[in-house]
């Protein structure tokens, strides 16, 4: 086992992102940060990193606890990192707040009609 890891590899490893180029795209966007920290995809990690990671439809803060450079089995990406409880909590949050506001123009979809227009500024005023 080494005993650093680019981040990018160690993103895709742990399953926050699909591939490897949107891990690099997420990195050089300041969607991940390591420690507060802007980063660039080839800056290593090691065991005890803070990471803040925003892949779009979610956000996690972890601690990262294990390295690997291979994409695996989800059960074993999950041992390579642990959840922070501010994190926890935060998700959970939002996550109850999809539950009972609906957004309007999901319902919707492409680009919406007159019709739907009209419904849609009936329904916000």
């Amino acid at each position: 086992m080494t005993e650093s890891v680019r981040i990018d590899k160690w993103l895709w490893a742990a399953r926050f992102f699909k591939t490897r180029s949107l891990a690099t795209d997420a990195v050089d966007g300041g969607k991940v940060r390591l420690n507060g920290d802007r980063i660039k995809p080839a800056r290593s990690i090691k065991p005890g990193d803070i990471l803040d990671i925003d892949n779009g439809s979610t956000e996690w803060e972890v601690v990262v606890r294990g390295l690997s450079d291979v994409r695996g089995p989800a059960s074993a990406a999950q041992t390579l990192y642990e959840e922070t409880e501010k994190s926890i909590a935060l998700r959970q949050e939002k996550a109850e707040k999809r539950r009972f506001f609906r957004e309007p123009s999901e319902a919707i979809k492409g680009r919406p009609t007159k019709r739907d227009r009209r419904q849609l500024d009936k329904t916000n005023s």
